[in-house]
């Protein structure tokens, strides 16, 4: 059990099929196949014992995400938004490695010891036309797959670590193999230092769907891309969903509207009702997903569904109607429950921490101690509730909280009182 086997399948599946990039001439899933394993040649020279990744989305990262597991490697993709210090110190902490960064600021981090840099353009030059390896894999679904940094809400960045097992098991819990259709198209605007990033390039390969990627989001160019594409699926953060709302409300009702686009999913943060609410009205035949899920349980583990959206927003009942605002229901081979300070746990309706298991849970960081209990359950400092139906309300980090005048207050519920006024577009309560 491991990533490999994912690529690999895919190749052998629909080889000739488009994996990422345009329809006309992009790269296809046995193209990727072989470059993965050219690049896991490249990986491997030297005493590297990872591949980071310092860059913007582009066909290397599937590249370097499969030729890392090709290798045997973890493979760690960073902020490249931090600041030179920042970014200096976490590859420290994965030296010895071999970094593909962004050819347009390639010196951050030469002259780094234990750092063997590698622009993406000479990468991409590298394992073109280059035949691969014999596969010789030997990794287990124990082996370290990914580690990611989390910033948290305190304290310095852990390195969360996520086990071929862990992701092997969110992809073939969440996704059927093939289930895409050759004119089927995923656009990924998300970054690679983010769990969703990793999991949409998993799960996109298994189920034979094209990949196109938006490097830096702006919501003109996303919409512009999804017409252009004829993309068909997208997964996007609150913030995201803001802008392209207005933007397509910019274009008046007689606008062109994105009618390939079939599903769209968001998570990443709390949604602003008014966004949904606008966003359900614009794009009447898209069907919208709401995902929960965190860094350390390889992406998502509860759904609200597009049954639920439509459902809520259209009916009149308080109960069902706050669904909207919802995470929804845990996935099929996930558990959810809600504890109380002492770990028990409480009634329906009543707030407290969302703890979380399943196969896809890991809870594991490096040089620090696990979140887990010695039952499998993950500790996800996230606050929440679940109501009569099992539907799943977060309310926000547990350990996010301003204390005024001796009392305790949540950000997250200033931050939602305001963005439920038709003016506010955005906001942050410090």
């Amino acid at each position: 059990v491991n990533l490999m086997m994912l690529l690999e399948m895919a190749a052998e599946g629909f080889g000739d099929r488009v994996a990422i990039g345009s329809a006309d001439g992009g790269l296809t899933y046995r193209g990727l196949f072989n470059k993965a394993g050219a690049a896991s040649e490249r990986f491997r020279s030297g005493d590297n014992t990872h591949v980071a990744m310092a860059d913007l989305s582009s066909v290397a990262l599937p590249i370097s995400l499969f030729g890392a597991a090709w290798a045997g490697l973890p493979f760690v993709p960073l902020n490249y938004r931090l600041t030179d210090e920042e970014l200096s110190a976490l590859t420290t902490r994965v030296s010895p490695a071999v970094v593909v960064v962004d050819p347009d600021d390639p010196d951050r981090l030469a002259g780094h010891a234990g750092i063997d840099v590698i622009e993406r353009h000479r990468l991409l030059d590298l394992v073109c036309g280059v035949e691969p390896p014999d596969p010789d894999w030997t990794m287990t679904g124990e082996d370290t797959a990914i580690v990611l940094f989390t910033s948290g809400t305190t304290g310095q960045p852990k390195a969360a670590v996520l086990r071929h097992r862990h992701l092997v098991s969110y992809v073939l819990g969440s996704v059927e193999f093939m289930q895409a259709s050759e004119d089927d198209a995923a656009l990924v605007s998300v970054p690679p230092y983010h769990v969703a990033g990793i999991a949409a390039i998993l799960s996109n390969v298994y189920a034979g769907r094209r990949v196109v990627q938006l490097p830096t989001f702006d919501a003109a160019d996303w919409v512009a891309l999804v017409r252009a594409e004829s993309v068909t699926s997208a997964m996007v953060v609150p913030t995201m969903l803001t802008r392209i709302v207005g933007f397509l409300d910019s274009e008046g009702p007689d606008g062109p509207g994105l009618p390939t686009l079939r599903s769209l999913s968001y998570g990443g943060g709390r949604m602003p009702l008014p966004t949904i609410c606008r966003a359900l009205e614009l794009l009447p035949t898209t069907a919208f997903v709401n995902a929960y899920g965190l860094t350390e349980t390889s992406s998502t583990v509860a759904l609200l569904g597009p049954d639920d959206h439509r459902e809520a927003m259209a009916s009149a009942e308080p109960t069902i109607r706050a669904r909207l605002g919802s995470a929804g229901r845990p996935l099929p081979a996930i558990e959810i429950t809600i504890r109380d300070d002492l770990g028990d746990e409480v009634p329906i309706g009543v707030p407290g921490e969302i703890w979380v298991r399943g196969e896809q849970v890991s809870g594991e960081y490096r040089d620090s101690p696990p979140r887990l209990t010695d039952d499998g359950w993950f500790l996800t400092h996230d606050g929440g509730w679940v109501d009569a139906d099992g539907f799943l309300h977060v309310t926000g980090r547990i350990d996010d909280v301003i204390v005024k005048g001796g009392q305790n207050i949540s950000p997250s519920e200033i931050e939602e009182s305001l963005l439920g006024h038709e003016a506010v577009a955005d906001a942050a309560a410090i």
